[in-house]
């Protein structure tokens, strides 16, 4: 019988996180929208509990993206 092995993933390398902009003294991450923005699409689309885990947190985003989202949801609203 073959001996299965299992290891820890304890995340990528450090030369391979070249897009993030790290600031070590506010535990903060500035990343492009780009690079999130598919997994956490999926991960809301397929209810995973650790997105509700960050419902109440704040973001920082650019006014201009702002604007986009709300004129976005005030023109996608659902037909009566």
């Amino acid at each position: 019988m073959a001996q299965s092995s299992l290891r820890v993933y304890y995340g990528p390398e450090s030369d391979v996180v070249s897009t993030v902009d790290q600031q070590p003294s506010d535990n903060s991450v500035s990343v492009p929208l780009a690079e999130i923005l598919p997994a956490l699409a999926d991960a809301a689309t397929q209810g995973r509990t650790w997105v509700n885990d960050f419902a109440d947190d704040e973001i920082t985003i650019p006014a201009d993206l702002y604007d986009v989202i709300i004129a976005y949801q005030h023109f996608n609203r659902p037909t009566a």
